[in-house]
């Protein structure tokens, strides 16, 4: 079992209030909710703001965070939900392909933080959203706030001219 971090990284510190949208699968409410809870407390703690979305499951969050970032409207996006273990090798799938999905998206710019939890039951589904407990939901919340801050500060580097493309390093050897 992994062991956390002593000296986790502090909460991102923001230039102004971001927008985040939480988009949750409901599948197992009372995890979700648990989730829910905790990013809330992290976007609020942070002094920034938040909806939420609900979707059918897991395999449905990165296509609504992909509608929600063409749409322009939120800085960062929270995926939460829950996979436990079944009988089956849907979970496979399921944990694979939804995972998959936002890493493609965050490989594209987007700025998200993947809280859907893969577990084996619903024993460690609750420790972990817990948010007086493992606080996971909270702990996504904070990865997306923290990839917001990185790409505002490289976009204001990128703009201000301090960037290696700016600079025309970029790729090129030699120089």
């Amino acid at each position: 079992m992994a062991v956390p971090s002593d000296q986790p990284l502090p909460p991102p510190v923001l230039d102004r209030p971001a927008r985040l949208l939480l988009v949750a699968a409901p599948f197992y409410r009372d995890i979700a909710d648990m989730l829910l809870a905790g990013a809330r407390g992290a976007i609020e703690a942070a002094g920034s703001r938040h909806e939420t979305i609900e979707v059918p499951g897991a395999l449905e969050i990165p296509t609504a965070i992909r509608l929600a970032a063409q749409a322009g409207m939120f800085d960062g996006f929270v995926a939460l939900g829950c996979v436990i273990r079944g009988e089956t090798t849907h979970y496979e799938t399921v944990c694979n392909d939804s995972s998959r999905g936002l890493m493609l998206l965050g490989l594209e710019g987007i700025a998200i933080g993947n809280g859907i939890l893969t577990v084996e039951n619903r024993e460690q589904a609750e420790v972990r959203a817990d948010p007086g407990r493992l606080n996971k939901g909270g702990g996504a919340a904070e990865a997306a706030l923290h990839l917001i801050a990185l790409c505002r500060r490289f976009a204001t580097e990128a703009s201000s001219g301090h960037g290696l493309a700016r600079a025309g390093g970029a790729g090129r050897r030699g120089d």
